[in-house]
């Protein structure tokens, strides 16, 4: 092995790590993101197609969450939405843990609200049990619901 195929291997490896840190790093971001979009797509009752790809699309053009696959994403997400579907206590229950993790930090709280609400508008209609559960997402995040017009 020459020295370039050396440092070539080198270069790659550490791009391997970082991408791994990275991931790990927002592994609770995408749990928490997950949970909300789960909770707030069920809030009436039915999860509409464009709530699915308004969610997707946050996921892939986030910096931040662009490392994880659409296979990762959709997978916490239907995670989340079984546990609601199969005991919805329950499932709200851990959907609100993941969500509560990101409370220390105001600016990934705004930005999960941001995108709950994103959701739930997609469908065209931000109806009041949409509002009413964005609402009670926000306060979990330490965070003032009429900050966002709820």
């Amino acid at each position: 092995m020459n020295f370039s195929d050396f440092l070539n291997d080198v270069k790659s490896k550490a791009n391997e790590l970082k991408t791994q840190v990275l991931q790990f790093k927002n592994k609770e971001f995408l749990e928490a993101a997950m949970a909300g979009s789960a909770l707030i797509a069920m809030a009436d009752g039915k999860i509409s197609s464009e709530e699915k790809q308004k969610m997707i699309k946050f996921i892939e053009n986030h910096d931040a969450l662009s490392i994880f696959t659409t296979s990762d994403v959709i997978k916490a997400f239907q995670d989340f939405v079984g546990q609601i579907e199969f005991d919805k206590d329950i499932g709200e229950a851990k959907a609100f843990l993941a969500l509560g993790k990101m409370k220390s930090n105001a600016e990934a709280g705004r930005l999960l609200i941001r995108m709950m609400i994103a959701i739930a508008s997609s469908d065209g209609d931000f109806d009041s049990q949409e509002q009413a559960v964005a609402a009670k997402i926000a306060k979990e995040l330490a965070l003032n619901p009429a900050e966002f017009g709820l």
